[in-house]
């Protein structure tokens, strides 16, 4: 494992990295085993109406944000797309179909992300360099992932998540910027955690975000700023603003309080965090975009 050289420079403002996984409700992975993947067309997409508030919110704070978004979503919504690249954000990809990286062969892997980058540059007319894999899905077992999307024309991933869960994670990853397979290969971007109690915790939204009290996870990243000098990278997905969305029957007890608790509360907290903190993109803060 090679990490970056050195910190944000002392003193300085540190931007953190605002990322929004674009999927609609039906397609999270926890749903998996209860939603049937050709039930998908079928079913009341909301991921377009939850975008437009979440481009308000990001404009009224003056936000940045970097888009890792399905391809699956961008073919169907290709107005939405354009519209997250007229705000000024960046469009980066989360695959073409929702399929976990870890699940896949290198050939399926190559063809969905080769996909995916292309219609997404083809409908939003900039060049797609960053992707983050559904679910976190890659790890120890398949850092291959890695050289693929090298080779597929990406810059950066932010897919390997340095935390104990029981659906993803690779606790012994290091907890910023690094690069997994050398310095010649891809720069890897993981969420934010922070480390207490010899252990690293989940500092940068998802689930853990909607739990826990604002004021815990404002603590959390403001430590990452202060005593690590580095970027918070805070993620979330359109659904989590969506209170009203269906609720598939069947869903497990643990699935389902994972995914509905605290949505009513959501809005208003990513209203927050772009007043407490100071965000850009992805590509701007990690690679010198312009």
């Amino acid at each position: 494992m090679h990490p970056l050289p050195q910190p944000a420079v002392p003193g300085a403002v540190i931007k953190n990295a605002m990322t929004i996984d674009v999927e609609d409700y039906f397609q999270v992975s926890a749903f998996a085993p209860y939603i049937d993947r050709a039930s998908w067309p079928a079913r009341e997409c909301r991921v377009e109406a939850n975008i437009e508030r979440i481009l308000a919110v990001l404009a009224t704070g003056g936000v940045h944000a970097t888009f890792f978004t399905l391809g699956w979503i961008a073919e169907r919504y290709p107005d939405m797309v354009r519209r997250i690249v007229a705000g000024g954000h960046e469009l980066a990809s989360h695959g073409y179909a929702h399929l976990r990286a870890s699940d896949q062969s290198r050939a399926e892997f190559d063809d969905d992300i080769i996909r995916s980058k292309q219609l997404l540059e083809d409908i939003g007319g900039q060049q797609v360099i960053g992707y983050r894999a559904p679910s976190f899905s890659i790890g120890k077992d398949n850092l291959w992932a890695l050289d693929a999307l090298k080779e597929a024309g990406y810059r950066y991933s932010s897919s390997i998540y340095p935390i104990a869960h029981d659906h993803y994670g690779m606790p012994d990853a290091p907890r910023f910027a690094f690069y997994p397979n050398g310095p010649d290969g891809l720069l890897e971007i993981p969420i934010t955690t922070v480390r207490m109690l010899q252990k690293n915790l989940p500092a940068g939204g998802g689930g853990y975000f909607r739990l826990l009290p604002y004021a815990v996870s404002r603590w959390m990243m403001n430590k990452v700023n202060r005593d690590d000098r580095q970027p918070a990278i805070f993620y979330f997905h359109p659904w989590e603003i969506d209170p009203g969305q269906p609720r598939p029957q069947g869903v497990g007890a643990k699935s389902r309080f994972r995914h509905y608790v605290n949505l009513e509360r959501m809005e208003g907290r990513i209203a927050r965090l772009t007043e407490d903190f100071a965000w850009d993109r992805m590509d701007r803060i990690f690679l010198g975009a312009r």
